[in-house]
């Protein structure tokens, strides 16, 4: 199993890149997130892979951090999602994001993604839901640590009604969770309005 690559990236494009290590240059299949972080110089980089061995092939995905290749190792493990269809989620949505939608039900922003339908997206929430740690979602929020219970029926309606307003799941759980889940439902909406309104 090769865990990372280090080298010099030689080539991008859509969804590829070619890091070089010793002479070798090492195709792999990767993010959009991913490529948008590489250093715009030929300067080394550390990137954590995947390899994946079928009959037909040997493909190797790479990832700029390992909180993606965790994502991508769950989606893949979920049945119907393939490594595209993993990549093209994790093109749009951070690691962060993507585990604030499968906390929160937010199927509906996954299937923003190219060829992930409502069902396949379904699937990934109802399937991901129990893997997805405390910690991930924590990272999800910026601003320190936080806890939120989805499950309460203050925090839950709150998310409701700011999905009525026309914000995402995701959009209204993470606004949600940077506030007291004690408070009454006016006051969390109120207050996530605010946070939503500042960005």
């Amino acid at each position: 199993m090769i865990y990372s690559l280090r080298g010099t990236v030689v080539h991008t494009e859509p969804n590829m890149i070619v890091v070089e290590c010793g002479g070798v240059g090492y195709q792999c299949s990767t993010t959009n997130q991913t490529i948008a972080k590489l250093p715009k110089e030929q300067k080394q980089v550390l990137i954590y892979t995947y390899l994946q061995v079928r009959e037909d092939a040997v493909n190797l995905f790479g990832f700029y951090d390992l909180n993606e290749l965790s994502c991508f190792k769950m989606l893949i493990s979920v049945s119907g999602v393939g490594p595209k269809a993993a990549l093209a989620i994790l093109s749009d949505c951070t690691p962060e994001k993507f585990a604030l939608c499968v906390a929160s039900g937010d199927y509906k922003t996954l299937t923003r993604s190219q060829g992930i339908g409502p069902k396949i997206a379904q699937r990934i929430v109802l399937e991901l839901k129990d893997k997805i740690s405390n910690e991930q979602l924590t990272q999800a929020v910026s601003e320190g640590p936080v806890s939120i219970d989805l499950d309460a029926s203050n925090v839950s309606e709150a998310i409701g009604a700011l999905v009525v307003l026309g914000y995402s799941q995701s959009e209204a759980a993470a606004a949600v969770a940077k506030l007291d889940g004690s408070l009454p439902v006016e006051e969390l909406i109120k207050g996530a309005l605010k946070k939503l309104a500042l960005g």
